[in-house]
């Protein structure tokens, strides 16, 4: 264990004018109050505030960090109170250490509502003052490091959370080195044996290769210097075991075909010189195409700045390269804390503040905080937050030179969500570099993303499975929301008039207002809305406003409790519909219009046979029911262009919904066309994905394209749910051998 005099000499290293007095203090306290604690692995409790004070002395940070570091788990963990240590340490130290008891331990396993609710406070809170980020982190670096004297259970939910929340987190904050060690940490006990696997694997081409390193190393420092670049630094090392298994698994690769596995850093003294180093190493190696990216003209949003090439080096290796000066590699690995202002006393802003407003970092941080006020229920906002932290990104700009970061993989609709929401509201096309392209094609670095709109659109419910971004997911569900309320309230509408008209009484909203309370609703649009929606009786609508009105028709209970009952298809699968009408007689007799309450629908009865449209409907989709006379209800998925035909027949749509049985799960049938280069082995190739991830593949037809190098193929799939179907798009996408792929609905 540290002791006194070593951490106080760790932070006079870097800060000689550190205040001793105040590390001596925080020391001493928490000495006294954690006293005869212990930790699980049996050390005594105060170790761990001692070893989060350490690792952040290796950030150089301020001893007013490391003061909060010590105290960080006093409040909560012992009899010590927030008036106590601001009297003795200052209302500023106080703070952050009250700030970081309040953040409640996150549960990835169940309470989402409550770990997104905990999430808030932790940006909140590093949004005041990102002191807090930085002791969590080291603090719960210590944990993870510490986390083999813990029961299985807890291992395995604190990996998770590591993972999902504070590796992410760290990344996006530019602390790379930190984000690696966690990572790591976490990979070790969330996957035992792939850890095992990679790390055995690692540990054998290491010593195949164990000079190898080495003579590239000084290959490239002899380039280098001879070139005029003298004081150049070059470092290589091997990948680390969670980065190449992510790899692996991203891009379908075995251990044999990754041929990156090395990656060098070139430090040089300034800008200038990182590009002339480019030019010196680009002339001497061939380039690997496509695996170029410059950082320093366009900061990552965590203000990460280097230059990124593949060149195929000496020894015919294929090497990873990283050009950057000490400030840009100081950044790189340790993120907002290598922006430590306030420890010169240069800070600008309130105490503690480490980067201006309007740094890269502070930048994301900030639009994720303004999704909290967009009143998203916590599980959208933890979705949200998530996907913001997990995405690498690409760099788009808008006609008129605007830069807008984007996730990798995101499409022009994305990008007009991020540029204004009303926008992407708005979007009915758009032009990438100057041609007219699927609004589902995936943008590229330096692409020029110009937006078409129209005035009376309205963003397609589809479009949630084509975005990537949580701000766009958030503001499609809003909109679709709103859409299907008003679809849902002119429907209610027409329904009210035609009970009302049955029963001889005047129907208007105005009349409506006086009898909200009796129907347990706020406004008159809700109310219009649940009865277009089946949560409200007509009749119980009508009684409320007219409460002497008298129903002489005899009712019968409905089948279901819950407004609807369960429909077999020919092929046995359950659906959702409205409950038989009341005043129907029992026996399966057909309702009429005038006796069904929430839909009006002529000739529904309980037997009707249900069958699929031919482009097929899996769970997840939106469907609709399709009323025939002849055939039954044909259930549609709601982008179907086939239900434009039924756009005039509103009386012939039925709200269906999925009715899943998890004992009796099943596939389902769905198309894509998929456009393939014409040579051997791409069948095999697009097979072979598709088997990987348990799809059933029940029909195929191939031809070929105009172009002769490019094949069309055909194919009905089988799948359980939308979302394995999203994920065989986005896999297929990923093949070099598929130029382009959609799916089909009729």
């Amino acid at each position: 264990m540290m002791r006194q005099y070593e951490l106080v000499e760790r932070v006079q290293k870097y800060k000689p004018d550190a205040n001793e007095a105040l590390l001596n203090k925080a020391y001493v306290y928490a000495m006294q109050k954690h006293g005869q604690q212990k930790r699980a692995s049996g050390d005594p409790y105060i170790s761990h505030p001692l070893e989060v004070a350490a690792i952040l002395t290796d950030m150089h940070l301020d001893e007013s960090t490391i003061a909060v570091a010590l105290l960080h788990d006093t409040i909560e963990d012992t009899t010590a109170t927030r008036a106590e240590i601001d009297e003795l340490f200052g209302e500023d130290i106080g703070r952050l250490v009250e700030g970081l008891t309040k953040l409640k331990r996150l549960d990835l396993v169940s309470k989402k509502a409550k770990q997104a609710e905990n999430l808030r406070k932790l940006l909140l809170a590093i949004s005041d003052d990102v002191r807090v980020l930085l002791v969590k982190l080291a603090d719960r670096l210590h944990n993870m490091r510490t986390l083999d004297h813990m029961k299985p259970e807890q291992k395995a939910r604190i990996s998770e959370e590591t993972m999902d929340i504070y590796a992410p987190l760290a990344g996006r904050m530019g602390m790379q080195d930190m984000r690696e060690e966690l990572e790591e940490l976490s990979f070790r006990h969330i996957n035992p044996e792939a850890y095992e696997t990679v790390t055995k694997r690692l540990a054998e081409l290491s010593d195949r290769n164990e000079n190898l390193v080495k003579k590239i190393e000084d290959e490239l420092r002899d380039l280098l210097v001879t070139n005029g670049l003298d004081d150049a630094f070059v470092k290589g090392r091997q990948k680390k075991p969670y980065s190449i298994f992510r790899k692996m698994q991203s891009k379908s690769l075995s251990f044999e075909q990754l041929s990156d596995l090395y990656g060098f850093r070139i430090i040089v003294d300034d800008t200038s010189c990182c590009y002339k180093a480019l030019g010196i190493v680009h002339t001497r190696w061939r380039v690997v195409p496509g695996r170029f990216k410059d950082y320093i003209s366009n900061p990552k949003q965590n203000d990460y700045r280097s230059i990124h090439t593949t060149i195929v080096g000496p020894s015919r290796q294929r090497i990873e390269l990283q050009i950057r000066t000490q400030m840009m590699q100081e950044i790189a690995e340790f993120g907002i804390a290598a922006h430590t202002l306030y420890k010169d006393g240069q800070s600008a802003g309130k105490p503690g503040e480490l980067l201006p407003k309007d740094s890269n970092a502070y930048s994301w941080l900030r639009h994720t905080i303004e999704a909290l006020a967009e009143g998203d229920n916590p599980e959208e906002f933890l979705e949200h937050t998530k996907l913001e932290l997990f995405q690498d990104q690409v760099f788009c700009f808008t006609p008129k030179g605007k830069l807008i970061a984007l996730p990798r993989g995101a499409t022009p609709i994305d990008f007009a969500y991020a540029v204004h929401t009303n926008i992407g509201d708005t979007t009915v096309g758009a032009k990438i570099n100057g041609r007219i392209m699927p609004l589902v094609t995936r943008l590229n670095n330096g692409d020029e993303v110009e937006i078409i709109r129209s005035g009376v659109q309205v963003p397609p419910a589809a479009w949630e499975e084509i975005v990537v971004t949580g701000k766009a997911r958030a503001a499609i569900r809003r909109a679709t929301r709103t859409a299907i309320r008003k679809q849902y309230a002119g429907l209610g509408h027409r329904i009210l008039e035609r009970t009302f008209e049955r029963a001889g009484k005047p129907f208007s909203r105005e009349a409506l207002k006086p009898a909200l309370h009796r129907i347990a609703h706020k406004d008159v649009e809700d109310a219009i809305a649940a009865v277009g929606r089946g949560e409200l009786s007509s009749l119980d609508v009508l009684r409320a406003v007219f409460p002497d009105f008298k129903d002489e028709r005899v009712t019968v209970k409905p089948a279901a409790d819950d407004g609807w009952f369960n429909m077999r298809s020919a092929s046995g699968m359950m659906f959702k519909l409205p409950n038989r009408p009341k005043g129907t007689p029992e026996g399966g007799a057909t309702a009429t219009v005038d006796d069904y309450d929430a839909l009006p629908i002529r000739g529904l009865s309980a037997n009707v046979p249900v069958r699929f449209a031919p482009s097929g409907a899996v769970p997840g989709d939106r469907i609709v029911g399709i009323l025939d006379k002849d055939s039954g209800i044909t259930i549609y998925p709601i982008q179907a262009p086939a239900l434009q035909k039924f756009d005039d027949q509103p009386e012939r749509w039925i709200d269906v919904r999925w009715d899943l049985d998890e004992a009796n799960k099943a596939r389902f049938p769905a198309r894509i066309d998929v456009n393939t280069l014409n040579e051997p082995g791409t069948l095999a190739t697009v097979a072979q994905t598709i088997a990987g991830l348990d799809i059933n593949i029940r029909g195929l037809k191939m031809g070929s394209n105009r172009a002769a190098d490019f094949s069309e193929i055909e194919m009905e799939v089988e799948v359980w749910d939308v979302r394995q179907l999203n994920q065989l798009i986005s896999q297929m996408k990923e093949l070099d051998c598929v130029s382009n792929l959609k799916r089909v609905y009729d």
